[in-house]
């Protein structure tokens, strides 16, 4: 059987399970038999509807704190990008046909975001698992054993609510410390030196994703030349920012002394052989010879650099990619290409927060950097990667770090 055969909206009513679609306005877009039998609602009375309409909280009961806690994880979820599962939680539920009288529920909730092919959040699934009758047992000698229950149960869902919180704050404060470590490290804008160039970095939404990319640009000795590099360190906060620093500035160090950008390479793969938290670092580096209009380059696993044209034609630089840094046991020879240039080019140098989406192929993504650069070729470095960012970065943030350097030759 294939997809063309499977009626996905037959499929999604008959889910074992209580199942929701939320708009990111949090607008009920559709919602299975389950959930409309377990909400006590009729299909007519929830979709369409903003969701906290269709559930208020009780205002008469201050233990009630589901709606407010789904509320901050359905944020959560259109800030992140990423699936949040909920503790148990209570939550009152008003009568449908009698309002203003409610009744108390235990549901256990998930919710996990729907990317559109712009890795944008369009849709948010909500489920939930009923489970008051198991809390709350009803009648004869079990009653008050079942109260115990309960208030054990919820007593546990408070702590554990309440130690999720903690860890998001730790997770938020070793962002913010590693963010400034970052900051510490990569150069300024104003650092630059090269009244050409253009240098961004935007940090990943969220506590996760953020501190591995790097980049730099590197007077070379002999001649009118520059290294131009970036590069990405598997792995988020402290650590990678650190792995992300000894790697900069190892590559800075080496582009003045090597031959060529794939030289620069072989020296950066061996360092990295013995720094742990290194494994599977991408970095690309180009050397460009502003005399003979000429740019040399070499990737290590890295997304190729791009070549803009004065006349609005695109070179993908992808003549000399190899595996990323430490990727081998035994270093061979990275390979090295060339290319040259008119007066008037763009070099671009990127990390894959900039064109990578979930669920798209990466030659889209490139497609798209393609596009923008076309369009904006007539601004110059600043004005260039302002309108790039603007245009290929999702507005609430992209979920993977971004930084992005160009070079007007």
């Amino acid at each position: 059987m294939n997809d063309a055969a499977i009626d996905y909206a037959e499929v999604f009513q008959a889910l074992p399970g209580a199942v929701a679609l939320l708009t990111p306005a949090l607008v009920f877009a559709d919602a299975n038999k389950d959930f409309l039998r377990v909400a006590g609602r009729a299909r007519e009375q929830v979709v369409g509807r903003y969701f906290f309409d269709v559930f208020p909280a009780n205002p008469n009961e201050s233990g009630a704190s589901g709606m407010h806690n789904l509320a901050a994880s359905l944020q959560r979820v259109l800030t992140t990008g990423e699936r949040d599962a909920m503790a148990l939680q209570r939550y009152d539920v008003e009568d449908a046909e009698r309002p203003g009288e409610w009744e108390e529920r235990y549901w256990s909730p998930v919710n996990a975001p729907v990317s559109g092919p712009d890795g944008k959040v369009v849709l948010l699934v909500h489920r939930v698992e009923e489970v008051t009758e198991l809390i709350r047992a009803r009648g004869g000698p079990t009653g008050s054993r079942g109260r115990v229950l309960e208030a054990e149960l919820y007593t546990r869902a408070r702590e554990l609510q309440e130690l999720n919180e903690r860890l998001r704050q730790a997770h938020a404060r070793e962002r913010e410390v590693a963010l400034a470590l970052q900051e510490a490290m990569l150069p300024a804008r104003r650092q630059v030196g090269h009244p050409n160039a253009a240098v961004r970095y935007r940090p990943a939404v969220g506590a996760l994703n953020v501190c591995g990319d790097w980049y730099d640009l590197v007077d070379l000795v002999g001649g009118n030349r520059i290294a131009v590099a970036v590069g990405d360190v598997v792995g988020h906060g402290l650590e990678a920012a650190g792995v992300m620093g000894q790697l900069r500035s190892a590559l800075s160090a080496a582009s003045r002394v090597a031959a060529g950008p794939a030289e620069a390479l072989n020296i950066l793969g061996r360092y990295a052989h013995v720094v742990d938290g290194a494994e599977s670092a991408t970095a690309v580096t180009t050397f460009i010879d502003f005399d003979r209009h000429t740019i040399s380059y070499s990737s290590a696993g890295h997304l190729p650099p791009v070549l803009l044209h004065p006349e609005g034609r695109v070179e993908f630089l992808d003549q000399a990619t190899d595996p990323p840094l430490d990727a081998r046991p035994d270093p061979i020879p990275r390979p090295q290409a060339c290319t040259s240039y008119g007066e008037g080019a763009t070099l671009v140098l990127y990390t894959d927060g900039l064109v990578e989406r979930r669920g798209e192929d990466i030659d889209t993504g490139l497609a798209r950097l393609a596009g923008s650069l076309v369009r904006h070729r007539e601004k110059d470095p600043e004005s260039l990667a302002d309108a790039v960012l603007l245009e290929l970065l999702p507005p609430g943030g992209a979920t993977d770090d971004t930084a992005l350097v160009i070079v007007r030759l």
